[in-house]
This record gives C-alpha cells, sequence and structure tokens, in this order.
C-alpha cells in the first residue's frame, strides 16, 4: 500500500544542511497497520509529510500502491490525497463553520465517495448521533478528535496517516479514541501509518518501528520492487 525505497531528506537551516532522513526503506501492505517512533525531532512528521505527498524526496522514491508521487504534479498528489488518504492531525483541524454531519461527510464528498449507510453507522460508533447539528465548539475534545477521525474514514480510504492523533487528549479520553479509531480502521479496511512518541499508544498496532538519526530500527530486510 505504502513504500519508501532508500529515502533521503535535507533542509537548508542557517546553521547548514540538515539531514533528516537518510535511506529510509519502509514497506506497508493493505490492511496493515504500523505505529512509527523515534524522539521529538528525529523526522517522524517530515516522513508522514512525504508520505502524504505534501513534500517530496531530496533522493528515493515514495509511492502509494504502483504510484510513484514523484511522477505525479501538484494537482496529481492533490487527487491521491483527495481519493485514496485520510488524514488525522493533533489538532483536529475541523472546519468551524460546518455542523458535526457536514464536517463527516467533506471528505467523502471531496473524494466523491459519499455513503449515507456508513456516515450513519460512523456517527452512532462515534457517539456523536444527536448531535449531527452541533458546531465543533460545541463539543468536548475528545468528540471532537473522534469526529476528525470520522471525517477521514468517511469514503474509506485506502491508507490513513494520523500524527499523534490523541497527544490533545487526556490520558483516559486517549485511550478511549485509540480503541475507536483501530476498530474503525479495521471496519474500513484501511492501511494506518500512525506517528506517535507514546509506547502504549504503538503497542496495539500491528508493527513498531523507530526512527533514529534519520534511519529506521527494526524495519526487517525485504527485497522491493519497482513502482511500475
Amino acid at each position: 500500500m505504502l513504500e519508501f525505497r532508500d529515502v533521503h531528506k535535507t533542509y537548508t537551516t542557517p546553521q547548514g544542511p540538515l539531514s533528516v532522513l537518510s535511506g529510509v526503506d519502509l514497506q506497508l501492505r493493505a490492511g496493515e497497520s504500523l505505529a512509527l517512533m523515534g524522539e521529538s525531532g528525529s523526522g517522524k512528521s517530515t516522513l508522514l509529510h512525504l508520505a502524504a505527498g505534501l513534500d517530496l524526496p531530496d533522493r528515493g522514491e515514495v509511492c502509494i500502491g504502483k504510484q510513484s508521487l514523484a511522477s505525479l504534479d501538484e494537482p496529481g498528489r492533490a487527487r491521491v490525497r483527495r481519493e485514496t488518504l485520510g488524514l488525522v492531525f493533533q489538532q483536529f483541524h475541523l472546519v468551524a463553520s460546518l455542523n458535526v454531519a457536514d464536517n463527516l461527510r467533506l471528505q467523502a464528498r471531496l473524494a466523491g465517495r459519499e455513503d449515507p449507510a456508513w456516515s450513519a453507522r460512523l456517527l452512532q460508533r462515534l457517539g456523536l448521533a444527536g448531535r449531527e447539528s452541533h458546531y465543533p465548539e460545541q463539543l468536548s475534545g475528545g468528540q471532537q478528535q473522534r469526529l476528525a477521525i470520522g471525517r477521514a474514514l468517511a469514503p474509506r480510504p485506502a491508507l490513513l496517516l494520523a500524527d499523534e492523533p490523541t497527544g490533545n487528549l487526556d490520558e483516559t479520553t486517549a485511550e478511549t479514541v485509540l480503541e475507536l479509531l483501530l476498530e474503525l480502521v479495521a471496519e474500513s479496511g484501511s492501511s494506518l501509518l500512525m506517528v506517535t512518541h507514546s509506547l502504549k499508544v504503538a503497542a496495539p498496532l500491528d508493527r513498531r518501528l523507530i526512527l533514529r538519526r534519520g534511519q529506521l530500527l527494526a524495519e526487517s530486510a525485504e527485497s522491493h520492487l519497482p513502482c511500475a
């Protein structure tokens, strides 16, 4: 579903070049969940941005399915994000002017895959049934994050990218939201790549990798085939 092949990324800083990723190889299979761990500044968010096509590597290749993101122009990468990816962030990024129902349906409508029955099921599973006319400011932090997760999963994306999705929640709420996230990912059939600094959050996922000094640890050596 997602593959990084010898990916390098360096940024220019006032102090000189800063190498963030150095020869990263990664494979995420369809239906698999993977936790990406590492210290602050280790490059986790950079890797996630590359997976989403929000940035491109200096060297190497990032593929979603059989499609190399570097072979696409920005409108093409935006189309991949719209039609193939779901994104969940630590900040909820809900649309303040839209109510719960419209926030939930937003991504599915953009992808052209709105499914009223699935949306209704999501609202029920998210504990938001009966709050369809409420606005984000009328929801608790946990409710807002559940809504953000539902919005990302409404189009049943092939790949869900989550960046510290429980980082802004208290421990009890975070556990509830994480459990719900994993259940809904399984129901939707999506693959999941989650960035987290918490071993407790990472533990329920299928695999865990550590990013350290720009390289992944605990990734098994595998042969790689061309994208095409």
